[in-house]
């Protein structure tokens, strides 16, 4: 298991952004950070009141998008097409 105390605070945000993003995969997660499915889930589990970390956890729990063997194969974004190409994903202004 990865040592969640080597991230800096802007990685940790990061890897809770994309957490909760319905179109990032875990393995995207992995690629990015190294933490795997049941290390996402403890990371999350340790960063987030359990309040937070429960309602995270029912709404991941029926996306087929966060498992890469799981999403269609028309999605090959893993982000909405809404949000800015850098600017720490938020969605841009129209």
């Amino acid at each position: 298991m990865i040592d969640t105390n080597t991230f800096s605070l802007t990685e940790i945000d990061r890897i809770i952004e994309m957490a909760w993003e319905d179109r990032t995969t875990f393995d995207a997660i992995e690629e990015q950070f190294g933490l795997k499915h049941q290390e996402v889930i403890a990371f999350m589990r340790k960063q987030m009141k359990a309040s937070s970390f429960k309602m995270w956890r029912k709404r991941m729990g029926n996306r087929s998008t966060k498992h890469a063997a799981l999403r269609s194969q028309n999605i090959s974004r893993f982000k909405c097409d809404r949000q800015r190409n850098i600017s720490h994903n938020k969605i841009s202004k129209r």
